[in-house]
């Protein structure tokens, strides 16, 4: 993967939003919206949000979360990284940290996540080629990678993003264990009406 940035910055993109929401035991809501912006290949957001809510129930350390994921084309991709980093060109994740608290270690008591990413389905389908893997399998690390960032990874040094990749491969791998990723461009079945 390319190296990836992380904002603390608000991200002004709106769209048309497929979220849900669950109520925590302390009464505070959990959201993860999951917006498909993108034509490149289809997307199974049901599974995905259940691979999502797997990482961030089962496998890491949050208490609460507020979490938005863009997939989009190269092109938006490209305006976005421009507009928020003023580097050229599409890239396959850049995620934006919403939170006020400044985490300043991954072992503090664990902070509500808010935050959003955007996720280049385009240049996953080009990475998978090139790591011989898949564009699916891309996807999910790509979403795990921003999630890691909001858990205060960090990967701008060479030994931080050593540990930062570590972690990612370890829950990626997980994740293989327990969910067929080719399943993220399958049809949803329908929803039936009785």
């Amino acid at each position: 993967m390319k190296g990836k940035d992380v904002l603390r910055a608000p991200c002004s993109v709106k769209s048309e939003v497929r979220s849900d929401a669950d109520n925590t035991e302390h009464g505070t809501r959990n959201t993860l919206t999951l917006r498909n912006r993108q034509r490149d290949r289809r997307l199974h957001l049901p599974f995905l949000r259940r691979i999502l809510r797997h990482v961030l129930s089962d496998l890491l350390p949050t208490s609460r979360h507020e979490l938005c994921f863009h997939f989009v084309t190269a092109a938006e991709m490209a305006r976005v990284n421009w507009q928020f980093l003023q580097h050229e060109g599409s890239t396959d994740v850049i995620t934006f940290d919403h939170s006020n608290a400044e985490r300043g270690t991954r072992n503090a008591e664990p902070a509500a996540l808010q935050g959003e990413a955007f996720i280049c389905v385009a240049d996953a389908m080009k990475q998978a080629e090139e790591f011989k893997t898949t564009w699916q399998s891309e996807v999910v690390r790509y979403a795990v990678h921003a999630i890691l960032h909001l858990c205060a990874y960090d990967d701008l040094e060479p030994a931080k993003r050593r540990v930062m990749k570590r972690e990612e491969n370890r829950l990626v791998r997980e994740l293989e264990e327990q969910f067929d990723f080719t399943a993220l461009d399958k049809k949803p079945a329908p929803r039936s009406r009785g």
